[in-house]
């Protein structure tokens, strides 16, 4: 008879934000098709080639909607010569021209160094030496620099044709670059031509046309199951009441408005939406919800109840404050013995989980500057210490490895294809792990906790999105609408369209990823990018209300600063 094994749940947290200027405008950012080439192909491949393992793969459905979104403008650009709605892809594609004016080949040199340069840059030569005219880009000021002025018009349009594909073909997972058509044009090195860049356009249109379904198809087979986060991605207790920061930040300052006007209504809106979209894509309901950001609070709790969910899951953090609330044993608390299993909160039937932050954030910080070998026997050293620890219980025993499926792999040799590929075969080949999802384990004996801290996965509080005087004044700008919008709806002013349209964008207005970004930690550029989209969304918001935005919204909230670490996309937890 075998050793008892310990259950492992790996589950990858699959998200982008809604990038349009409004409902259906522009795409401001292209990171859901470059994620999508990238990394969310990639992470299905791994899968698919490692069919011993198993794991969650949870997706925020505004980012499911932009995939396919993507996939059929693309195809419709190649049907009937229709451009996209990024601007940046038109480029690359051929939709609109190069620019001639010294602004606009700025603004598309800073697009192509947007990249992990010792990983996505400087391994291929061509690329590398395209880039170095602007080895000092954040110096150019193209408004007072002769010098820069004189660069970008010298270069001709041949060059900006070349980095911009270089540009993409950097951002092609590795289970892609074996494709023979980016084969040949790697081969080539320079002087792509117009049907190159439709060759290139094509690769990427074929690996988002597919990649919904490649998902769909690992659920069915029954390696993985598949989870939802409620539509926007909105942080579902702080909607419900802004008290919910007060247990982990009983210090911090809080916005002047008192709350979210109808708060529980619209998480109600974002998981009815959520669930319509997750079907719709995945054909069937799902039983576990990662709630924005792993923002959870007692009536958060309930809300899962109310549809049903067998799971939801957060972070370490949330689980030593509720302990400590619920006058755990300290042992049990400091050992971390008693992270390891589902826990319940009073009467609630939802199951929680908690991350090991520890082993998450070395997969997500630390070992993508480690030997693959030595990082993949690492990590398993660890949960053999922890089967050690635990002991004859370990199979009721339950170990939650949670991070995002995006961000990471930039900063790893091979987007983490290496790394991935030993972990995968690692955890399927242990003898002392068992692979399982976290519905598998959902009726594994429960801890109760009978308080329970609100809080999200970083670290174990709301401090990223609110308590800070840029973000709550975020939160203020969204309540203020969220009042204008109540008034308008009771109104009966509004058609039903017009009423579907503003709801809609409400929802955009709602996201987590706004308030994420503001504040002094994050690097500028990347600041700037979401505030000037977040007041735009806003204004969007008003106008389809038929209704004068307010001034203030013309006004930057914030302007970052920081240099956080991974360009401020990822936290560090320990």
């Amino acid at each position: 008879m075998g050793a008892v094994k310990l259950n492992l749940v790996l589950c990858w947290h699959m998200h982008q934000p809604h990038y349009r200027e409004g409902v259906d405008g522009e795409y401001s950012l292209p990171w859901v098709y470059l994620h999508g080439i990238k990394d969310y192909t990639d992470m299905a491949a791994h899968l698919e080639n490692n069919p011993g393992m198993r794991s969650v793969v949870n997706f925020a459905p505004v980012l499911l909607e932009q995939i396919d979104d993507y996939a059929h403008q693309l195809k419709d650009y190649f049907d009937h010569g229709k451009a996209t709605s990024d601007p940046f892809l038109n480029q690359l594609i051929g939709a609109v021209a190069i620019p001639q004016d010294a602004n606009g080949r700025s603004e598309l040199v800073g697009h192509c160094l947007r990249c992990n340069a010792p990983r996505m840059i400087e391994p291929y030569a061509v690329f590398h030496g395209l880039v170095r005219w602007f080895d000092h880009f954040e110096e150019f000021d193209v408004a007072s620099d002769a010098r820069a002025v004189e660069i970008l018009n010298y270069l001709d349009e041949q060059y900006f044709i070349d980095l911009i594909c270089w540009y993409h073909i950097s951002w092609l997972g590795e289970s892609v670059r074996s494709d023979e058509r980016v084969v040949r044009l790697m081969e080539k090195e320079r002087g792509f031509t117009d049907d190159d860049r439709r060759q290139l356009a094509e690769v990427i249109h074929d690996s988002l046309n597919g990649l919904i379904d490649r998902y769909r198809a690992l659920a069915d087979s029954g390696q993985i199951e598949l989870s939802m986060t409620p539509y926007g991605h909105p942080i579902v207790p702080l909607l419900h009441d802004f008290e919910n920061m007060r247990c982990a930040l009983p210090d911090a300052p809080v916005p002047m408005a008192e709350g979210y006007p109808g708060g529980s209504e619209r998480s109600r809106w974002h998981m009815d939406k959520g669930i319509e979209l997750f079907q719709h894509y995945f054909g069937r309901r799902p039983q576990g919800v990662w709630l924005s950001e792993g923002g959870v609070s007692s009536d958060a709790l309930k809300l899962l109840d109310e549809y049903q969910m067998r799971w939801t899951a957060t972070g370490e953090g949330v689980w030593r404050n509720s302990c400590h609330l619920s006058k755990h044993d300290a042992e049990d608390i400091n050992t971390k013995k008693g992270l390891f299993s589902p826990h319940s909160h009073n009467s609630d039937k939802v199951r929680v989980f908690f991350r090991d932050d520890g082993l998450s954030d070395l997969i997500g910080f630390e070992y993508s500057k480690w030997d693959t070998h030595d990082a993949v026997a690492d990590f398993m050293q660890h949960l053999n210490n922890i089967a050690d620890s635990i002991g004859d219980d370990a199979d009721q025993r339950v170990v939650s490895v949670i991070l995002d499926g995006e961000n990471a792999w930039e900063y790893y040799y091979a987007n983490g294809a290496l790394f991935l590929d030993g972990l995968y075969k690692a955890c399927a080949s242990s003898d002392r792990i068992a692979l399982r999802t976290f519905s598998e384990v959902a009726d594994l004996e429960a801890r109760a906790l009978t308080e329970l801290c609100p809080g999200s996965w970083v670290y174990g509080s709301f401090s990223t999105w609110i308590g800070e005087k840029d973000k709550n004044l975020a939160w203020d700008y969204l309540v203020a609408a969220k009042q204008v919008y109540d008034e308008a709806v009771a109104s009966g002013k509004l058609s039903d369209e017009q009423k579907r349209e503003a709801t809609q964008q409400l929802a955009v207005c709602e996201a987590s990823d706004w308030f994420w970004w503001f504040g002094d930690y994050n690097p500028s550029d990347s600041v700037r990018d979401f505030e000037q989209l977040f007041r735009l969304q806003l204004r969007r918001l008003y106008s389809l209300l038929q209704l004068t935005p307010p001034a203030v919204l013309e006004q930057p909230l914030s302007s970052g600063g920081g240099h956080g670490e991974h360009s401020g996309t990822m936290r560090r937890t320990v």
